[in-house]
């Protein structure tokens, strides 16, 4: 038997419904937002990722899927989303586009050879935005704003914002030489990695998973301490447009996040969620006004965030939250006879091409398992084909929640449905009850105004 390969999944069943329930918020909310979808190679030249992530981040130095092509060209399965759509973006000459700032969105897989662990993955799927030609401390907000909305409206909760910023070029050179000073006397005590990071980027050190907890690091000098009027200035701003939105947040100056390629903000989205243990970090991103000059274009301002999908099922599982997902069909389509059958193929597909969810039997079952079928599928009606009533242009429908039995014109079946589902929504709504502190939302201009 061949097996998946390790620290890859496959995804289907219930889980399936939920990934795709996800997505589907995900597309629905970024284009409230505004922003365009944008969909780059799985494998791109390896000197993209090696320039543009950075040749100190581990996930250059240890994680990438390098190979060659049959042209002996060295090819990388993608990390992570930026580098792409930075490439993209000097490609094909967005900076010249009329809209500006450019306003995008992803989500795909992305490939990391780590050690598969709870929460990481070989093979993962990446949902993240960017936006390229703005320096404008707001949209550093709205970007913060976009995972706090995301997970507030699939239901976690305690979301916290975490907010550093790592200053102006000035501010971060001043920053780096007071990491060398710092570290330098007792480096010998840190991991190898920290070893060979001093020279190279000290500000990976803060990042290292080995000595996370090392008093070293904890006791480091801060990130504040070293910006420049400038860059507090605009780290006040961001924090200015925060408070403007209502999104609570703590300033945390260890987070650098793991790539070289960050300006200014930083930030991480946590959940409390149990089970999590202290690694509950759901998103994360930050500002990399450097990283398209970098690449080849013009000098441009952006900003963006990242999110693993898989994490945030794990999330909502751990906290038992149960999304509002269609576990039903509207009609299910039962036969016994051969001449039924027939007619079942194409009245399922007239039913399906009207916008009804419908099933019907396939594996030569009686009409006793058929209905044992249809209770599976949760089938809201049940339509009986009797040779008898098609010669008469009819057909029989039954409720199966009143088990109520009607025969109906074939002329007016879709105005049955119609009307008969339209009548079981209104019903279910009828029936929901709300405490006052929903009532008033409810009666103020409805829940989504909390979005």
């Amino acid at each position: 038997m061949i097996n998946k390969p390790k620290g890859c999944y496959d995804i289907y069943g219930e889980n399936a419904k939920k990934w795709q329930y996800v997505n589907k918020l995900i597309d629905s909310l970024m284009e409230k937002y505004n922003y365009n979808y944008i969909r780059t190679p799985i494998f791109e030249s390896s000197e993209l990722f090696h320039r543009g992530i950075g040749e100190t981040a581990d996930v250059v130095t240890k994680e990438t899927y390098d190979f060659k092509d049959r042209a002996d060209r060295n090819m990388t399965l993608r990390p992570e989303g930026t580098a792409g759509i930075v490439r993209s973006y000097i490609e094909n000459k967005m900076y010249g586009d009329a809209n500006q700032p450019i306003k995008l969105y992803y989500n795909g897989t992305m490939y990391r050879y780590e050690r598969p662990q709870s929460g990481r993955d070989r093979e993962f799927t990446q949902f993240g935005v960017e936006v390229l030609g703005t320096n404008d401390p707001m949209i550093d907000a709205e970007v913060i704003s976009i995972p706090v909305v995301l997970l507030s409206m699939l239901g976690l909760k305690d979301i916290k914002v975490k907010i550093n910023s790592l200053g102006d070029k000035e501010s971060r050179d001043n920053y780096r030489k007071a990491l060398l000073e710092y570290f330098r006397p007792h480096i010998k005590e840190l991991c190898e990695d920290c070893n060979d990071r001093l020279e190279k980027n000290p500000l990976r050190i803060l990042d290292c998973k080995i000595d996370k907890d090392n008093p070293l690091l904890k006791d480091a000098p801060k990130t504040i301490d070293y910006l420049n009027e400038e860059s507090k200035k605009r780290f006040d701003e961001v924090k200015s447009y925060l408070d403007e939105l209502g999104i609570d947040y703590e300033e945390d100056y260890r987070i650098v996040r793991g790539l070289d390629y960050y300006n200014h903000t930083v930030f991480e989205i946590e959940a409390n969620v149990e089970g999590f243990g202290s690694n509950n970090v759901l998103a994360g991103g930050g500002r990399y006004n450097a990283l398209v000059n970098t690449l080849g274009g013009p000098e441009t301002a952006c900003i963006g965030f990242a999110c693993g999908i898989g994490r945030i099922i794990q999330a909502l599982d751990l906290e038992k939250i149960q999304l509002p997902i269609i576990e039903n069909i509207e009609v299910f389509v039962m036969y016994v006879s051969p001449t039924e059958k027939k007619y079942a193929t194409s009245l399922v597909q007239y039913l399906r091409a009207a916008g009804f969810r419908v099933d019907t039997e396939y594996t030569g079952r009686s009409l006793k398992a058929q209905f044992k079928q249809a209770d599976r599928l949760n089938s809201k009606f049940l339509i009986i084909l009797n040779d008898e009533d098609l010669k008469n242009d009819e057909i029989k429908i039954k409720n199966n929640k009143t088990k109520k039995e009607e025969l109906v014109g074939l002329d007016y079946l879709i105005y049955y449905l119609d009307e008969n589902l339209a009548d079981e929504e209104y019903e279910i709504e009828s029936n929901i009850s709300c405490d006052d502190e929903c009532h008033d939302k409810c009666t103020n201009g409805g829940h989504d105004e909390e979005i």
